[in-house]
Order: structure tokens, then C-alpha cells, then sequence
């Protein structure tokens, strides 16, 4: 067996990485960025800090990385000895791993291996399995298409775990370390994968996924928006501080409430229970052992304003199941006013609003039109009144 973990950022190194090193697998990484590659194999080791009340320090030794250059390399272990490849590279990237990997599978397709192969993507994304193989499948033969079929799971995974860039004085000792959640869940979607995975502290095979995947995304990330952008509004500095503001943590309710009715509507679930879920995200946000930033999270406003993304795909989902998105158009507010000079995006959101208007944001951002999505236009435009009015934007 030989895996392969495309990508060696945080959740890369933080979570799953970590996770393969505790199980006893080798694995190696493969990483577009040559000084990342640079370290890993001069270090050959990094350092996963688990934060909770203290803190407990892994060691992951034995650590080695190819460069996207390393063609002949990697061609030969996809084309022989690999059967399963994680894949964390980030969601905007996952077009060009793709286009990176076809000609990997066809090298393997013309050594006439028929082992199964796993590619499990691991990305705060949605449906990132199938951007990937999307990107794989562009212009395959009918024969190419149909050896991938037999032969090549591209599954999904749903990453619960936050992984963190530590302070500076640590990244000196370790400029590969990582602090993470003490979270260890790691869900899969069983019908994609064509043989069982490694067995990982928290793998966990789920049959109802899409289902899962949405929970997840609706519910975690929705409130990770909420707090990041209102929170910024107020000036907060790390997630946990604005998630325990109670004038956050009303919008939050709010928002918990609102998705968990559209979810439970659309898929079936048990309202009682998904409110516990609900709290598990909670938990996390007002963890203050989990020192987050909220700059870190709140970061490229622009994408995460997008029509299927944590804010506006949820609220429109909510109104498609007969409720009325308020929390949710609050957050929609504050992140149309997120102003961080830091960042680019952000600031590129802050020409728009100044330049073309709150309307011009939501029709060429959020993607919302008077004809079709005018309750949520409506109900955004007076929460940025209502912002507006308690001196939360200027």
C-alpha cells in the first residue's frame, strides 16, 4: 500500500497527514509550492499542536514531499503501487489538480493496472468530488472514461477538524507546525469509494452523505460567516470573543434556527437532534482554547458571498422551504460591509460598495436578481439599515 496526499497545508499536514502518521501508514506528500517541498524533506519532520485546556504536541516523523515537477516519480507510484490519494489543496485549486492527475491515471490505465483506486478529497467545499473528476473527465476517450469508471473512486470526505497557523515564536522552532481542534471525526462517502480506505483514528463510512455534507456545510459554515463578519463589524479579534458577544450570538441563534428547519425539510432529519448538532458548532466557535482569528476566516469576502456559499446559499435554501432567512440576511449585511485592509478581496468588495452600490454587490457577487430572489434582496437591504442604526457600519 502507498498513499499519497496531494497538497501539505494545514488541514494536509494538521488533520489528515496526522492521522495517517498516528495509524503507521507511509505516506508522502505532493506540493505545488517548492519551498513547502523544500522544508519537508530538509526537515522530514513537523509538529501538530492539539489545543484544549493544554496542550498536547505529535511529533510526525518520517516525512518526505515531491514537487509537481517530480512527473517521472509520481507517474511511476500512481501507476503501480499507489491506491489511495487525499487530496487538500484548497476548492479553487481542485480544477487544476485535475488537469495535474489525468495524465497520472492514464499512465496507470496503459501499465494495464486494474487495483482499485481511492481519490478522497478533503475540502471545506461543495461537492468539490465532483469539480474534481469533472476536471479529470475533460476530453477522455470513451475507452479512458470507462477504465476510470471500473477502476478509480473519486469519494469525499466532510473536515470538522480547524487547523491553525500557530504565533510566530513557534513557526521559528517549527516552520511546519501546525495547532489544531481536538476533533478526530473524519465522515466518508461510502457509495463513491471502490475499496475500503485505511483504517484512521475517526474514518468514519456514511451512506446518507449528500445529506451529511449538507448539514455540515448549512450549519457550520453558515455560522462561521455569521460570526467572522459580525464580528469584525464590532471588532473582535479571535472567533471565540464574537461568538460569546450576545448580540452575535442572537444573530447566531437565529441562523442555527433557520437552516436547521430547511435542512430537517429537505432531508429528513430529526429537528431535535440536529439542534444538538447545531451545538457542536457552537462549542467549537466559543472555544477559547481554539485561538482563532477572525481575519484568518472572514478572508475573500467576494467568493464567500458567492450564490451556493455559506451565507447566501443557505438563506436561499431557507426561503425555498418556506422560511424567512433574518439571521441569515444580517450576515449577508455585515459581510457586504466586511473592510479589512489586509486583504485584497476585501478591499476589491469595499471599491464595488463604494463605487457601484449595495445593488450592484448583490446582483454581480450574490448573484440575486429583483425577478426571482426579491424577499432576500428586500430583507438584506433592511438589515444593513438595522446595522446601520445600532452603529455596527458606517
Amino acid at each position: 500500500m502507498q498513499i499519497l496526499m496531494i497538497g501539505a497545508g494545514k488541514i494536509a499536514r494538521g488533520f489528515i497527514g496526522h492521522l495517517l502518521w498516528k495509524a503507521g501508514y507511509p505516506f508522502r506528500f505532493i506540493e505545488y509550492n517548492s519551498n513547502l517541498v523544500r522544508l519537508l524533506n530538509e526537515r522530514k519532520q513537523y509538529t501538530v499542536r492539539i489545543l484544549g485546556e493544554t496542550i498536547h504536541t505529535d511529533l510526525v516523523t518520517n516525512v518526505s514531499a515531491w514537487g509537481y515537477d517530480d512527473s517521472k516519480e509520481i507517474g511511476e507510484a500512481v501507476s503501480s503501487e499507489v491506491d489511495t490519494i487525499f487530496v487538500s489543496v484548497g476548492g479553487k485549486n481542485l480544477s487544476s489538480v485535475g488537469i495535474f492527475l489525468k495524465p497520472l491515471l492514464l499512465q496507470r490505465m496503459r501499465t494495464n493496472n486494474h487495483d482499485p483506486l481511492n481519490i478522497v478529497l478533503c475540502e471545506n467545499w461543495i461537492k468539490p468530488a465532483d469539480l474534481l473528476k469533472a476536471s479529470v473527465y475533460e476530453g477522455l476517450s470513451n475507452q479512458e472514461a470507462e477504465f476510470l469508471d471500473v477502476h478509480v473512486g473519486f469519494t469525499e470526505s466532510v473536515i470538522m477538524r480547524s487547523a491553525i497557523e500557530p504565533t510566530k515564536e513557534v513557526l521559528q522552532e517549527d516552520p511546519l507546525a501546525v495547532n489544531v481542534q481536538d476533533f478526530w471525526y473524519l465522515p466518508i462517502d461510502r457509495k463513491r469509494i471502490k475499496k475500503d480506505l485505511p483504517k484512521l483514528e475517526g474514518l468514519t463510512y456514511v451512506d446518507d452523505f449528500d445529506g451529511y455534507l449538507d448539514r455540515k456545510f448549512y450549519t457550520y459554515n453558515a455560522a462561521n460567516g455569521t460570526v467572522s463578519y459580525l464580528g469584525s463589524l464590532k471588532h473582535y479579534t479571535y472567533i471565540s470573543e464574537a461568538a460569546r458577544d450576545p448580540e452575535i450570538l442572537e444573530v447566531l441563534e437565529k441562523v442555527y434556527e433557520e437552516t436547521g428547519r430547511a435542512l430537517c425539510a429537505k432531508h429528513g432529519f430529526d429537528y431535535a437532534s440536529h439542534m444538538e448538532f447545531t451545538r457542536t458548532s457552537l462549542n467549537k466557535l466559543q472555544n477559547i482554547h481554539l485561538v482563532d482569528y477572525l481575519e484568518r476566516n472572514a478572508r475573500d469576502p467576494i467568493r464567500k458571498l458567492g450564490p451556493t456559499d455559506r451565507l447566501v446559499g443557505p438563506a436561499k435554501m431557507v426561503i425555498q422551504y418556506g422560511g424567512r432567512p433574518e439571521g441569515l440576511a444580517t450576515s449577508i449585511a455585515g459581510a457586504i460591509f466586511y473592510d479589512q485592509p489586509s486583504d485584497p478581496i476585501a478591499q476589491q468588495l469595499k471599491e464595488m460598495r463604494i463605487n457601484h452600490g449595495i445593488d450592484s454587490i448583490l446582483e454581480n457577487v450574490c448573484k440575486l436578481h429583483q425577478d426571482t430572489d426579491a424577499q432576500l434582496i428586500n430583507l438584506i437591504k433592511v438589515k444593513i439599515e438595522m446595522l446601520k442604526n445600532r452603529g455596527w457600519i458606517r
